[in-house]
């Protein structure tokens, strides 16, 4: 029988099993679980009802501080005592603290994300990691508990979409324009529990990659993967040394719908508020003036969208009525930044550039939004009061269409700029 790449990794991961198909509810062995302050918020309450002293593999854990890094609040310290807690407590072996930066960014850095591999994680854009040629998927409290106890999770094999992709995105174009456009067309519902697997994406950077795994989450998608090519491979090579296996399709593998897209035809687009699949085209809502722009996150943080965004800002300065704020998504992209001098060409723009953290994206600290502001932002949601206030209001975007518009006060399409 022939299988998409979610059945050919689900099959090398289920129990006492030989053959699968869409819609099969199948028990699997879990390679890694990633773990951030959720991990005080429900899962340290769920997983002590247990009653248990030990977790299944502390080397498969993978815990970080990231949301609210540095604590902005009480209770947010609280938070962060319980998680340490209960890290110490059972012995966790990849405890990343707080200096590293955003997890989906700092868990395939330091090589943990791998092609093959089963990945699940105590946040919904754990489907990041799909970039890198592996299944990754968010879980609950109650699940994560289940992991940390017996080291298995059930799922239920999906019916895959594929999505091929041909071209070159034109200058000042990005692979989030795809994405936002790719869930407009899905629609938020459109992909529940499917894996949309990427075929002929050879011209998108593995930073490129992060973006549209990251984000198949808001058209409701189990998972997100891409084929593997040179491109990952060499990545790899300065992450890892851990042996792996890629995975490939069938080629007369089964897929419930195929969509195409040439990249070259993709233009800068924007999710209005307060929806991923609100999808406009920037020429048709340009002129809204904006209060803030911000430039970060786990969907848009990393050196791609860093350089694009200082390309556009170099020797100009930010609109005076808006605040421009921008946070890498690791301290290995501050410290690059840093190095080849993106941060001042930033701070000179105008802009504040942060640690590493979610900070702005989930309306945590560090640019939460006031009553009855817009904002464009970079980042994956625009749900009502997500950034800030209720009545805020949230445009999202490409860094390029960010930078863009930090620069007029008000929505710009990015290749108007240069």
């Amino acid at each position: 029988m022939s299988h998409t790449i979610a059945e050919k990794i689900l099959l090398d991961h289920a129990s006492g099993i030989k053959e699968l198909a869409p819609g099969q509810f199948i028990d699997c062995s879990i390679d890694l679980i990633m773990v951030h302050e959720q991990l005080g918020g429900r899962i340290h309450m769920e997983y002590e009802k247990l009653g248990l002293d030990r977790v299944w593999d502390p080397d498969k854990i993978f815990f970080i501080l990231d949301h609210w890094i540095p604590a902005p609040t009480i209770n947010a310290a609280q938070m962060h005592q319980d998680c340490r807690a209960f890290a110490k407590k059972y012995n966790f072996i990849h405890n990343m603290g707080i200096n590293k930066g955003i997890c989906h960014q700092v868990l395939p850095e330091m090589g943990f994300a791998r092609p093959g591999m089963l990945i699940v994680g105590s946040d919904s854009h754990t489907t990041t990691y799909g970039a890198f040629n592996c299944l990754s998927t968010g879980i609950g409290a109650t699940d994560v508990s289940v992991v940390f106890a017996t080291g298995n999770l059930w799922f239920k094999v999906p019916e895959s979409y594929k999505i091929g992709l041909k071209g070159v995105f034109e200058n000042n174009v990005m692979s989030k324009d795809l994405v936002l456009k790719l869930i407009g067309d899905l629609s938020t519902k459109g992909a529940i529990y499917k894996s949309l697997e990427f075929h002929g994406g050879e011209s998108i950077s593995i930073d490129g990659r992060m973006t549209v795994s990251n984000m198949v989450v808001e058209a409701g998608a189990k998972f997100g993967v891409f084929l593997p090519d040179k491109k990952l491979e060499k990545w790899l090579e300065f992450r890892t040394r851990v042996p792996y296996h890629l995975i490939k399709p069938d080629k007369d593998a089964h897929y419930e719908k195929i969509m195409e897209y040439n990249l070259q035809e993709i233009e800068p687009v924007v999710a209005k508020p307060s929806s991923p699949g609100n999808i406009d085209q920037v020429k048709n809502v340009e002129g809204l003036e904006i209060d803030q722009a911000f430039l970060g996150s786990c969907t848009n943080g990393r050196m791609e969208d860093l350089r694009i965004a200082a390309k556009i800002l170099k020797e100009k300065t930010v609109n005076a009525r808006t605040r421009l704020i921008i946070t890498p998504a690791s301290q290995e992209i501050y410290n690059m930044a840093l190095k080849e001098g993106l941060i001042e060409i930033f701070i000179k723009a105008g802009a504040v550039f942060t640690h590493s953290t979610c900070g702005a994206c989930i309306g945590g600290h560090l640019g939460v939004l006031g009553e009855d502001e817009t904002c464009i932002s970079s980042t994956n949601r625009n749900f009502v009061g997500r950034m800030g206030a209720p009545s805020s209001k949230v445009y999202l975007a490409s860094p390029a269409t960010v930078a863009a518009s930090a620069l007029n006060g008000k929505i710009t399409d990015p290749r108007e700029v240069l």
